[in-house]
Parts: structure tokens; sequence; C-alpha cells
């Protein structure tokens, strides 16, 4: 399809990269990878035929089209949503007007005449061609990828000069999965796309019939859709085969290869040199130095290119902040007639790292912000607990920075015991470099200047921390500094990102804002989606089962329901947080499976309990609840543990280990759920 051979290209002195050769098949799906300013859009763009090269050739099959969406920068003005879209089927739209009036002359025209023929050939020729595009499905194939981009369907009569820079992108982005190029060009499409949307466009991209070359810093989202990866190093292309993950362990095998071929070749020169040296001046060698002269002057020399310096972060750790960090009771927040959150509950322990999903628009920034105290509740309570010091990074975050401030000057004031040197190397992993750091904020671009307030954030943390889209702006690199510090972090982390690779690293807990609703489940990004999977195919098939046996999910009802008894200031079993309840609530769906006599028992216990009997039930209940967590830790901590080969004996130990711990929580878990039921009964 296209092909580059012996490809060169120059940024000014600087040579980008050399030698290229490159076969780009059809149907391939490919990541073009490589560190900052190695020239990967420039690269792009030479594919794309927006730029030429300076040395070699690029080659193309006759007939293919190539599609093309820069990282920034597009404008389109002067059409609705739907209609700027349904353009990129200009073509098929006249041949769907031409059949209609060849269709008339057919009817007009005498059968035996030469025009009724070139009429009737054209006609089928067109209807042909018409009914192979789908060119009766043109609405149904806009409507579909505008819904997939996260437009609603109000949003397609509007013109597209009333949407941002980045609804923009994705308008642009629309268009060219609707045209379907042969060869699809795509730099950093999931830039301006939610959690959602990155979603979506991953299975599109999964079957799309044609190639793709992909530039993102999204780690889990190359992992999904490629099965080749390009990278720009060393002035070279060099071609991997496989994933994203892949090509990080290949490019380790590699650079071993190529340091072990270096320190050969540095031996042979060595010994080379030393030779000619020490037999220079004797004339009885002459024959043999210069043999020796010419064979090093023949010697290609191989280069090692300097590694970026690997950047190891940690916060200052804060002081510790009570158990309980945060509480939520009753939580609604509306804007004029428009309700975002509508009588939320939840609570955040200490050592939680949250995130928080949902659609755009959902409410994830609001209820940061009221969390914050940037916003106040229409009604409902926001309480903090004992010693908790939040901090709060938006996603506008470089509109509250100095701008006459020079950045080392403004990170310094912040971090007066961090080293200067230390925080220049802060700065370079979040690619300000060299004379960078002394530039006033004033100058920035609203990208750069979000990357300084975030490594800001970094050195003088409280302890708890609030992120909104603190990955936006950010390459791998300065990625993994952020999760490397905030995974060393002592304090308590709530978060809003759309990268999800970054949410299933860090995050414990989920909350899934929909609907006005919060719901809280455990584990990372890839549990809550086995989760709602769990929750939606049990939702589907529950009609069709149902035999009158209590619902599986009456638990996390009745822990609500005693929650709601104890504020009301009545007596009763201690009240759980959301996520205890979760915890709670996931377990005995599995115990209620287990037992299907456990509610029948329950209704034969008496429902009196003598005072001092329920008062130790209620203490051993409070003792369950901090020890159930205190075990879960231990559960997760021992399996980390094990993603580290230490030996055999040690993985064994560990296996042993996590296997008498998970007896021990669900033996503590059956006992808790056993004393509420009798608590409840009583």
């Amino acid at each position: 399809m296209l092909s580059l051979q012996n490809a060169g290209k120059r940024f000014g002195p600087r040579v980008l990269f050399l030698e290229a050769n490159w076969l780009i098949r059809s149907n391939e799906k490919t990541a073009l990878v490589g560190a900052n300013g190695t020239g990967k859009s420039t690269l792009m763009k030479v594919l794309a035929g927006i730029e030429s090269l300076d040395y070699g050739t690029l080659q193309q099959t006759r007939g293919m089209s190539i599609g093309y969406l820069p990282q920034e920068g597009l404008r389109l003005t002067g059409r609705t949503v739907f209609d700027e879209c349904l353009s990129v089927f200009d073509e098929l739209r006249a041949m769907e007007a031409e059949l209609p009036r060849l269709a008339a002359q057919l009817a007009e025209l005498d059968h035996a005449s030469p025009e009724y023929e070139a009429a009737a050939e054209r006609y089928s020729l067109l209807q042909d061609r018409f009914h192979a595009l789908d060119g009766y499905a043109l609405d149904a194939q806009v409507g579909a990828v505008l819904t997939g981009l996260g437009f609603s369907k109000e949003d397609w009569p509007r013109l597209t000069d009333e949407f941002s820079g980045g609804w923009q992108m994705r308008i642009a982005l629309a268009k060219l999965l609707l045209a379907k190029p042969n060869l699809l060009l795509l730099d950093e499409p999931t830039n301006h796309l939610d959690l959602e949307t990155r979603n979506w466009l991953e299975d599109y991209l999964k079957s799309y019939p044609f190639g793709y070359i992909l530039i993102s810093h999204d780690r889990y989202f190359l992992d999904v859709t490629i099965d080749r990866t390009v990278e720009i190093w060393n002035k070279r292309l060099t071609i991997y085969q496989g994933n994203y993950t892949r090509y990080l362990s290949q490019k380790d095998e590699r650079r071993a290869q190529l340091m072990s071929a270096w320190r050969n070749q540095r031996e042979q020169i060595e010994h080379l040199e030393s030779f000619i040296n020490r037999f220079r001046a004797q004339a009885t060698k002459a024959k043999q130095v210069q043999s020796r002269i010419k064979e090093l002057e023949k010697i290609e020399r191989i280069e090692i290119p300097e590694e970026e310096p690997v950047i190891h972060f940690k916060f200052p750790q804060p002081p510790p902040s009570g158990r309980m960090v945060v509480e939520a009771e009753g939580l609604s927040k509306s804007y004029g007639p428009k309700q975002v959150l509508n009588n939320v509950r939840f609570s955040i322990e200490r050592g939680d790292r949250v995130a928080l999903v949902g659609v755009n628009g959902a409410g994830k920034s609001t209820l940061i912000k009221l969390l914050t105290g940037v916003e106040q509740p229409t009604s409902g309570a926001i309480r903090l607990g004992h010693n908790v010091v939040a901090e709060y990074f938006a996603q506008d975050q470089y509109k509250v920075l100095n701008g006459e401030s020079r950045m080392l000057d403004d990170i310094s004031r912040a971090a007066l015991k961090v080293p200067e040197s230390e925080l220049r190397s802060l700065l370079g992993c979040f690619l300000f470099s060299g004379d960078d750091v002394f530039k006033p904020l004033g100058v920035l671009s609203g990208g750069e200047r979000n990357r300084f307030a975030l490594a800001r954030i970094l050195v003088s943390p409280s302890n708890f921390l609030l992120l909104d889209e603190p990955t936006n702006h950010l390459d791998m690199r300065a990625k993994d500094v952020l999760l490397d510090a905030l995974d060393a972090f002592s304090g308590t982390v709530i978060f809003v990102s759309h990268d999800r690779y970054f949410i299933d690293r860090l995050a414990t807990r989920v909350l899934e804002v929909e609907n006005g609703a919060v719901t809280a489940y455990e584990g990372n990004y890839e549990d809550y989606l086995r989760r709602k999977e769990a929750l939606a195919t049990a939702a589907s098939a529950e009609p069709a089962t149902h035999t009158g046996e209590p619902h599986p999910s009456r638990t996390v009802r009745r822990v609500a329901d005693l929650q709601a008894h104890r504020k009301n200031g009545d007596e009763g079993p201690p009240i759980l947080s959301a996520s205890s309840a979760e915890r709670v609530g996931d377990h005995h769906l599995q115990s209620e499976k287990q037992n299907g006599q456990a509610d029948s028992a329950a209704n034969n216990r008496p429902r009196r309990l003598n005072p001092i009997k329920q008062k130790q039930m209620e203490d051993r209940c409070a003792f369950l609840e901090e020890e159930i967590p205190r075990i879960e830790a231990a559960i997760a901590h021992t399996e980390q543990q094990l993603g580290n080969y230490v030996s055999a004996a040690e993985t064994q130990r560990l296996t042993d280990l996590a296997a008498t711990l998970r007896e021990q929580l669900t033996t503590l878990t059956t006992e808790w759920e056993d004393l509420m039921l009798q608590l409840e009964s009583a």
C-alpha cells in the first residue's frame, strides 16, 4: 500500500531520522512511538503527503486513500454537525440524486435507442455502487458515529462554530471514521475524548476494515488496538511485532543486544588501536600496522544514544488524617432546573485511591468541586474528617498561577526543602528542560501551565488530593512519574482521568456518577466493568429466573436501611461506610448463592435480644468492620509481592499466606453477616 525507502528528514540542522525503510501493508494496525521531539508527528505528515522527505522516496499504491487527523488546529465552520459529517458522502449523495433522474429518462426514452442503452448501463452501475457503499443508511452511519463520540441528538443540528477546540477535533475524527480511508493516520486521537468515548473508539478501530497508524500516550488504548509497533529511536525506524506491552519487553532485549555488540566493538577497536600505537614506529611492522589502520577505518561505529534519565520522585509525606476522610450525606446539587446530584451518600477512608467515572456532564467535576468547597451543595452536607487538609487540581488550574513569576522560582517557593537539582529534574520530566525553567509562567500555553501546576502540587501535597484530569497534556514518561509518586503517597486521593492504564494502576475504588446518583465499586476500573457487566446480565436474566427467592442484592439495601436507621437517632447496629457496605454486599452475593437457607434460618431466630448480648454483638460488629479492611489490605499487599519474583520458596510462602488470609476474610465476613442479620431481626 505505502512504503518508505531509505527515507530521511531534517528539522533545521537536526536530523530526525535517516535510512528509514517501512512497508505499510493493508489492514496493518500500527503504533508510532518514540521520545518527544524524535519526529513522530513529522513522519505522520510525510505519510499524509503534507510534508516532503529530504532523502529517499515515498511510494503509494494508485487509488489509495489516506485520512489524517492532526493533534490540533482544525476548525470547521458554516454547517451543522450532522451536515458536516454527512459531507464526506458527497459522492454518494450525488449518486442518490442522479438515480431518480436516470429512472425518469429511462421511462421516456425509446427502449431500442442507443441513449436508452447508455442510460440503463449508467443506472445499473450507479445502483450497484450505491448499494455496495450502503448508501441507503448514510444517516444511520452518521448518527452511530456521532453518538459514539459523545454527541447527543440535540448537538446534531447545532453549528460547528459553536463547539470548542476539543469538540471540533471530535467532529474531524467522526468525518475520518465515516470516510473509511484505506489508511487512517491518527495523531493523539484520544486527547479530547472521555473514558467512555475512548472505549467506543477502541471497539470501532478493532473492527475497522482497513489499516491505521496511531500516535498516543495512552498505553492501554494502544495495547488493545494495535498489532505492530514502529519506534523512532537513534534516528532509525525499528519495527516490533505485537502490542505496546510486547514492544517494551522486545525493546529491552534489543537494547541489551546493542549494548553487547557495542562492547564487543569497543574491545575490537581498542585492540586494533593498541597494536597500531605499539608498532607504529617499527619498520618491520609497517605492513601489519597499515593493515590494522585500514581495518579500523572500515569499522562502522555503533552509536549508543543517550537514554532519557529515569526520574523517581516521591511526595513529601503529609501528616496523617483520621480514618474517615470525608462523608457525604444527602448531597444534592442543582444548576437552575438541571439537577446534577440527587441525595448522594458515600464515605471515603484514609488511604483510598478513588476514581470518579461517568460520561461527560454526569457531574464528576462538580462532585470534586463540592468536596473541595469550591462550590456549595444545594442541600445535604459534606464533613471532612480529623486533620484532613485538601489540595485541589482543576482542569484549568493554570488560571490561578502568577503569570509574572518564573517557573523555577515559583516551584521553589512551594517546596523550600527540596533541592533545586531535584526540582529541575522533576520539571524536566514534565517536559520543561534547559532554559525553559526560567520562563515566566504567563508565556506558557494552557497545556504547559497545567503540566507545571501538577508538578507544583507534587512537591508540597496535602493528605487529601483531589485531581481533576491530572493526566491531560502528559506523555507516558510523565504519567509514570505521577503514578509512582501517587502509589507511594500515604494520603488519600480522589481523581478523574480518562486514561484506562492510569486508573487501573492507581484506583482501589471506583465511584460511578450517573443520573444524579453515586455508586461505589471496590477495585480498579477493570473490576468495575466486570461488576457492571455481571449486574447487567443478572438484571436481564432475573425476570425469567425469578422463583420467589429473596433478591441477591437485598443485603446492600439492608445496610442502607441500617444507616438511615442510625442517622434518625434510633438505637441499632453501627453505621457502615459506603466501602464496607459495598464489600459486604459483594460477599453476600456469593454467600446467598452458596447457602440458600440463610434467610429462613434468620427468620426462625428470636426477635428480641438480651441488652447485654446485643451490646456484645454490636461491639463485635464494630471490631469486624475494622478487621475486615485490614485483612483485605494484607491480601492486596501479599498479591503485590507475588508480582515480584524472588525465589520459588518465597513465592510458595506468599501463596500460602494469601490463601490463609482469604480463609480468614471469608470466616470474618460470614460472621459479620450473621451478626447483622440477628441484630436486624431484633
